[in-house]
């Protein structure tokens, strides 16, 4: 049996049905569809290089790999490698492949560190720090029971604020752009993002086939978007929040806390079962805000970063 590593054939359907469920048993807290996979590799802002990468034993996909530049921050020559494989299918040398060869893809493209997402459990970590990589910030994953759980109750808007789905912005989404750029700039992460480019985000998130503008939810102030929720799914059960922020001007109002339980509550009674979101370890205050919801840890993951030479 040869394990071997190469570029995802977004012409084989195989190949994105195999990315797609490895992501799942690897990552059982994240969505991910053969469609979004194949979406992600097309579009994909040019200038982040991004290549998806698998191992293969025997024609079938074992292990994935993301790579990219991160061409939205001010600091050039920062790439990232995200590898995963099938928990069933561990100690082929998958794993091993896979970084050596994104690795060499990043370095080719002048990147001079590499950072990657490692599961907070003591062979992943052994594995990264045998590699040279150093551990840096850490993030849970969080779930909350949608069908058996108890949500908070919906309460009414403070005069001035009103809830709507993002979908009433369809013909004109921008607010929600300007909205989402201003929050992301000042989450906690190693690599500082702008969003300056209005049409790559409307590509990789407005567009995207796991987002759903029917549940993602938006606080408006006076009639402009002040807080929001975004969500997505995966067509089945499965919802969740992938960013949920509020404006610096009105920050401390509880905004961003009544844009969730909307969108929440919208998910439970679309049909899902289960809501999954993610925080970074150091962001105290939403963190407070899912326990309040009832969303528990099920799982870490630790940042990791090594210097390319």
């Amino acid at each position: 049996m040869t394990v071997i590593v190469r570029n995802l054939r977004p012409d084989v359907p195989a190949d994105a049905e195999g990315f797609s469920l490895v992501r799942r048993l690897a990552l059982p807290f994240m969505l991910s569809t053969p469609e979004s996979v194949l979406y992600d590799g097309a579009h994909t802002h040019p200038d982040a290089h991004f290549t998806q990468l698998v191992a293969e034993e025997d024609g079938e996909v074992i292990g994935t790999a993301q790579v990219s530049l991160a061409h939205d921050s001010p600091e050039p020559g920062q790439g990232a490698a995200n590898i995963y494989v099938r928990p069933d299918r561990t100690g082929r040398g998958a794993g091993s492949l896979l970084v050596r060869t994104a690795e060499e893809r990043l370095a080719s493209l002048g990147a001079a560190k590499v950072f990657s997402w490692v599961l907070d459990e003591p062979g992943n970590r052994v594995f990264a720090e045998r590699r040279g990589y150093t551990a840096s910030r850490s993030a849970h994953f969080l779930r909350l029971d949608l069908a058996g759980g108890t949500l908070p109750p919906l309460q009414d808007p403070p005069a001035g604020v009103e809830v709507r789905p993002a979908a009433d912005f369809a013909a004109d989404p921008r607010p929600l752009f300007e909205l989402d750029a201003e929050t992301t700039a000042d989450e906690p992460s190693d690599i500082d993002a702008e969003f300056t480019d209005y049409e790559a985000w409307l590509a990789e998130t407005w567009h995207h086939p796991l987002f759903s503008a029917e549940l993602t939810s938006v606080a408006l102030v006076d009639g402009r978007p002040a807080a929001f929720s975004a969500a997505r799914t995966d067509g089945g059960t499965r919802y969740g929040t992938v960013m949920t922020g509020t404006a610096r001007a009105h920050r401390g109002r509880g905004l961003a806390k009544l844009a969730k339980n909307d969108s929440l509550h919208r998910a439970r009674a679309a049909g899902y079962t289960e809501a999954f979101t993610g925080n970074d370890t150091g962001n105290g205050p939403m963190l407070a805000i899912n326990k309040w919801f009832g969303y528990e840890v099920t799982a870490t993951e630790v940042r990791y970063v090594r210097e390319l030479g």
